[in-house]
C-alpha cells in the first residue's frame, strides 16, 4: 500500500477531531460533577467547579497527564508554540516564558507523539472558555435594567474608584513591609494586581440567588465595567513606568477616551443595529431571527471591545444590555410565534460556562504555596485585597447593603491572574510572588460565592416584610 492510500486509511480510522471531542467532553463531565456536588450542599455552582477544576489540575498533574500539564499553564502555552514556529528553538522559548523545569516539560509535551493532538485539544478547551465567559455576561447584561443602572450611576463609579485605589494603597504597603528589599517598580504591579476584579464569577453567583437586577447586583455590574476601565488605566500607567521608567500620559488618555467612546457608543448606537438586523433577519423564523442577531450582535461588540483595548467580556455585557426582546415584538405577532433571546441563548451559556470555571480551577497550582515565605506574603497580599474590596462598599448610597456590594467586588478571577502574568513576563514578577498572587487571586475567588451567598440570605431574613 502507498503513502497516499495510508494516509487516507489513517484518516478514516482515526479521526483527527475524536481527541477533542474526548478531551472537552471529560472536561465537561468533571465540570458536571463539580455543579452537581455543589447542588447537593447548597452552595453556589460555581464554587464546585471551581473546586472540581484545582482537583482535577493538581491530581492529574501528579499523575503526569500531558493534557492537563499544559491546561495549568494557561494561554502562554499557546505563545510558545508561536515563537517557534516562527523559527526559535522550542526549548528556549518554553524556558524563557516557564523557567527552566517547567519549561522543558512543556517542550518534551509539544515535541512528543501526542504534541499535535494535546495541543489541539487545548487550544478548544481554551477557546470553548472564552466563548463561555462571554456568554456569561452577555446572559447578565440581558437581566440588566439599564434605566436602573443609570440610577445607580454615581454610586457605581464611586463603588470601583475606591476598590482599585484602596488595594493598591493596602497592596503596596504590604509588600512594602514584608519584603523591604523589593524593587519600587515590583511593588507597584503587585499593588495594581490586586485592584483587579472578576465580575464573570460575582455576576454568576448574583444570578443564581436572583439578585442580578437588584440595586446591590446593578451597583456591583457598573463598578465591575468602570473597575475594568480603572483597571486598565492603572496597568498601563504602571507598565509604561517598568518598561520606560516614565508615565506615558498621551496613552493613558487614550485608554480613558477610546474606552468612555466604546461604551457611550455601545449603548447609543446598539439599537439602531439591532433595529435594523431584526428588520433584515425578520424574514427569517422568529428562533433564526433573534438566535443570528443576538449571536452576531455579541460577538461584535466583543471584538470591537477587544479592539478598543478593553475585556471582551465588556463588549458582551453591553451586548446583552442592549437587547431586547421587544425588537422583535412585530415580527413575532406576523409569525404567532414567541420565544425569549434568553431562552435561545441558554443551551449556549450552560454548556460553555462550565468549562471556564473548570479551567480557572485547573489552573491553580498548590505546590506553589509549600514555601512558608510565598504563603506569609500571600497572606499579607490577601488581607490588603479583601479589606480593600470590602471598604469600596462604602461607596455605595443607602438604601443598600454595602456589605453585599464590596463583597461582589472581592474575587480576582482571571483579571488577577491576568495583570500578574503581564508583570511576570515584564520581569518585574518573579516565581515566588506570582505564586503568592495566585494564592491571593485563589482565595478571593473562592471565598466570594459563599461569602455573597450568606450576606445576601442574612440581608433577606432582616428585610422588613412588605
Amino acid at each position: 500500500m502507498d503513502d497516499t492510500a495510508e494516509t487516507a486509511v489513517s484518516f478514516i480510522h482515526g479521526d483527527p477531531i475524536a481527541p477533542v471531542i474526548l478531551g472537552v467532553t471529560s472536561i465537561l463531565l468533571f465540570a458536571v460533577i463539580g455543579r452537581f456536588v455543589a447542588r447537593k450542599f447548597d452552595q453556589p455552582t460555581v464554587l464546585g467547579e471551581l473546586l472540581m477544576g484545582i482537583l482535577l489540575g493538581n491530581v492529574a498533574w501528579y499523575f503526569g497527564i500531558d493534557l492537563i500539564t499544559v491546561l495549568r499553564e494557561g494561554p502562554q502555552v499557546f505563545e510558545v508554540v508561536r515563537q517557534t514556529l516562527a523559527g526559535t528553538p522550542i526549548e528556549q522559548v518554553a524556558a524563557s516564558i516557564f523557567g527552566n523545569e517547567t519549561g522543558a516539560e512543556i517542550a518534551r509535551i509539544v515535541t512528543g507523539p501526542q504534541g499535535g493532538q494535546v495541543m489541539q485539544v487545548a487550544q478548544t478547551v481554551d477557546v470553548f472558555s472564552r466563548y463561555g465567559v462571554i456568554f456569561l455576561l452577555f446572559m447578565v447584561g440581558l437581566e440588566a435594567n439599564l434605566d436602573e443602572m443609570r440610577k445607580v450611576g454615581a454610586d457605581s463609579i464611586r463603588v470601583a474608584i475606591i476598590g482599585v485605589l484602596a488595594p493598591f494603597a493596602l497592596g503596596f504597603a504590604a509588600v512594602a513591609v514584608l519584603l523591604p528589599g523589593m524593587p519600587f517598580n515590583s511593588n507597584l504591579f503587585v499593588a495594581a494586581t490586586l485592584g483587579a476584579t472578576s465580575i464573570g464569577i460575582t455576576a454568576n453567583v448574583l444570578r443564581e440567588l436572583d439578585q442580578s437586577r437588584s440595586r446591590e447586583g446593578h451597583i456591583v455590574l457598573g463598578a465591575a465595567v468602570c473597575d475594568d476601565i480603572l483597571g486598565l488605566i492603572m496597568l498601563a500607567v504602571v507598565s509604561g513606568i517598568v518598561v520606560s521608567g516614565s508615565i506615558d500620559i498621551p496613552e493613558i488618555v487614550t485608554v480613558i477616551v477610546v474606552s468612555t467612546l466604546f461604551l457611550v457608543g455601545a449603548v447609543s448606537l446598539g439599537p439602531a443595529i439591532v433595529r435594523f438586523s431584526a428588520r433584515i433577519m425578520g424574514r427569517l423564523d422568529i428562533v433564526e431571527a433573534k438566535m443570528f442577531t443576538s449571536y452576531l450582535f455579541v460577538m461584535v461588540l466583543a471584538w470591537a471591545a477587544s479592539l478598543a483595548g478593553l475585556a471582551t467580556i465588556i463588549g458582551a455585557f453591553a451586548a446583552g444590555i442592549v437587547l431586547s426582546d421587544s425588537f422583535f415584538s412585530e415580527y413575532e405577532i406576523a409569525k404567532k410565534r414567541s420565544i425569549a433571546i434568553r431562552e435561545l441563548i441558554m443551551p449556549l451559556e450552560v454548556i460553555l460556562v462550565p468549562i471556564f470555571f473548570i479551567l480557572m480551577g485547573i489552573q491553580v497550582k498548590l505546590e506553589a504555596f509549600m514555601s512558608w515565605p510565598v504563603v506569609t506574603v500571600a497572606g499579607g497580599l490577601l488581607v490588603a485585597a479583601i479589606i480593600g474590596k470590602l471598604v469600596s462598599g462604602l461607596g455605595a448610597s443607602k438604601p443598600v447593603n454595602k456589605l453585599i456590594v464590596g463583597i461582589g467586588m472581592l474575587p480576582r478571577g482571571e483579571v488577577g491572574l491576568v495583570f500578574a502574568a503581564i508583570g511576570r513576563t515584564l520581569g518585574v514578577i518573579d516565581d515566588a510572588i506570582f505564586s503568592a498572587i495566585v494564592l491571593m487571586v485563589m482565595v478571593t475567588t473562592l471565598a466570594a460565592p459563599p461569602l455573597l451567598k450568606i450576606a445576601i440570605h442574612s440581608n433577606n431574613n432582616h428585610r422588613p416584610a412588605a
